[in-house]
């Protein structure tokens, strides 16, 4: 369940920073409404994330994958580039990630 937890975790997090964006600094209601609820239910939901997952692992794949979603949103979205060096970055994130999932001995299937 942790794992279902922190895949709503991510997507709320990156839809909630997607709307910071579209906000306009908090002169747009809907957005900041998007940005305020969005926020509330990544942390919830992170929050239940730790009772199964250690924190740290958790954590870092939700920052990690958080980051790589949030950079794909604005490339679509907002018309964003991404050099070359940000796409190896973000590969290098990615195996990251699957580093821990596959090998740490932390991480709890």
């Amino acid at each position: 369940m942790g794992y279902i937890y922190l895949a709503i975790a991510i997507v709320a997090e990156v839809i909630a920073t997607s709307a910071v964006k579209a906000s306009d600094g908090f002169t747009k209601l809907v957005p900041s409404v998007i940005v305020v609820a969005g926020l509330a239910l990544a942390f919830y939901c992170l929050s239940l994330v730790f009772k199964t997952i250690p924190m740290g692992i958790a954590y870092a794949i939700w920052s990690g994958l958080g980051i790589v979603l949030i950079s794909v949103v604005g490339f679509f979205k907002f018309g964003q580039s991404i050099d070359v060096p940000g796409m190896i970055g973000m590969l290098l994130i990615i195996a990251g990630v699957v580093v821990i999932n596959l090998f740490s001995t932390s991480v709890s299937h």
